[in-house]
């Protein structure tokens, strides 16, 4: 009877808001690393505050950014997946605050904590959509309209709460990454969103609904690729 309690009162958000047994709270500068690539993988992180980008370097030293998290999402899972080391290098877009779990705090907990498994098992799954989605993105649409839905992502567009202003520091070189395609196409589409009024800039990139609009009706100024 007393663990059913302790499951009933347990708070996964407040779990990963406080410092406790394999767990730690940590601040990041902007620019600093969390993880580089080939790092020992033993902990999964959690973004309290602010946003990381994960970056994948070949072995010819190139470059892609393959993905941005922000608030409420997880990122160096894959330890738990038996990845002995990090596949990626992530690094701090602005001033961010992470909760560090270990492995094995993080297992013991999705093994007691049925809500916190539900919790991330929930985010996996959005996840996996994400990548899914991602894929189809990549082969069947063109470079504009996938930079439109970019944009639509970083704002938060679809999430609880009101669209967010894009942080400052996304450089057209690190959507042109994500969408693959070159940052004078990314440069070239970016003017024209704002003289559309899909977008606006005023210190950060702010997103309009009239970009939602222009994606899901497949408007005309949004064309698709031959």
């Amino acid at each position: 009877m007393a663990n059913n309690t302790n499951q009933a009162a347990f708070d996964p958000r407040e779990f990963l808001a406080k410092v406790g047994e394999g767990k730690a709270i940590l601040e990041f500068r902007k620019d600093q690393v969390v993880f580089a690539q080939g790092d020992a993988a033993d902990t999964v992180f959690y973004i309290q505050k602010g946003q990381v980008k994960v970056v994948v370097i070949s072995e010819q030293g190139k470059e892609a950014v393959v993905g941005i998290f922000g608030p409420g999402q997880f990122f160096g899972e894959g330890c738990l997946n038996g990845h002995s080391v990090r596949i990626a290098t992530t690094t701090a877009m602005e001033d961010c605050l992470l909760t560090a779990i270990t492995k094995a705090a993080m297992l013991a907990v999705l093994h007691d904590q049925p809500k916190f498994s539900e919790m991330f098992m929930a985010y996996l799954l959005t996840r996996n959509s994400r990548i899914e989605e991602d894929l189809i993105d990549q082969l069947f649409n063109s470079s504009e309209k996938r930079l439109a839905r970019l944009l639509l992502l970083l704002a938060n567009f679809g999430k609880e709460g009101s669209p967010q202003p894009i942080i400052p520091n996304i450089s057209q070189e690190t959507l042109a990454e994500m969408i693959g395609t070159t940052r004078s196409r990314v440069s070239f589409f970016m003017n024209k969103f704002r003289k559309l009024g899909f977008i606006s800039y005023n210190g950060k990139i702010e997103v309009n609904n009239s970009l939602l609009n222009a994606v899901l009706y497949d408007k005309p100024e949004i064309k698709r690729e031959p």
